[in-house]
């Protein structure tokens, strides 16, 4: 079993442009947290360019934030929030010939969902308003996402991340100093044990990580020479 290696992009000003070469899916901050017109639209072509997966990555509307604040807005506003910002980035992408078939939620976002089955429903929802070709939710292996993801008819990826230390089974918090892996050989050996599990489908890593050029290239090197990295 192989697995994806996704990136989260279209997040910082001077985003290297190498990223796009190294990830097999590419998730597209569209305004939220980070993002606008000109970020998504390089993001979406640099994508296409290189032949990955895109994925529309929404979250709470907390750009001071950076959508990591839990709970930051009701469900009604961010039904509404996700919706407009999943409908932006479908506008840029039909202007470049793009399909955007995924959706991965940011930050807060993503673990609030997961842990409220009337947030995911109505995150997914709003998604497949303003996505006509989306067929696949990323998220946390077990939760509230994929149980809404499969009872609307699609297909769910299970996430692992190689940039983010765990505590047992779940991810420890950002409020934690070492919560970033930062250290080649750390990444690597984590994504190659979460690769070993067969418990994932795709990998994340962080385009606003330190030094992430060289983090992601060292993943993909060394999945790549196990035979886990899943072709584009």
């Amino acid at each position: 079993m192989s697995v994806g290696l996704n990136v989260d992009l279209g997040e910082l000003s001077d985003e290297d442009e190498a990223l796009y070469s190294l990830a097999t899916e590419v998730n597209v901050a569209c305004g939220g947290h980070a993002g606008d017109d000109a970020s998504m639209r390089r993001a979406l072509e640099l994508a296409s360019r290189q032949g990955a997966v895109v994925a529309a990555h929404p979250s709470y509307a907390d750009r001071k934030g950076f959508g990591r604040r839990a709970r930051f807005a009701g469900i009604g506003a961010t039904r509404d929030a996700v919706e407009q910002q999943a409908a932006a980035l479908h506008s840029i992408a039909r202007s470049l010939g793009v399909s955007i078939r995924r959706m991965k939620p940011h930050g807060a976002l993503y673990h609030d969902a997961n842990c409220d089955s009337a947030m995911a429903d109505a995150v997914i929802l709003a998604t497949m308003r303003a996505l006509p070709a989306l067929d696949t939710i990323v998220g946390p292996p077990t939760g509230a996402l994929a149980e809404a993801a499969h009872a609307r008819g699609l297909s769910f990826a299970r996430e692992g991340f190689a940039d983010r230390r765990y505590e047992g089974d779940a991810l420890a918090p950002r409020s934690r100093p070492d919560a970033l892996l930062i250290d080649a050989e750390a990444c690597v050996a984590q994504a190659l044990a979460l690769a070993a599990t067969k418990r994932f489908d795709t990998l994340c890593m962080h385009g606003d990580t330190p030094g992430a050029p060289a983090l992601v290239r060292a993943v993909r090197e060394a999945l790549e020479a196990t035979d886990q990295l899943e072709r584009r």
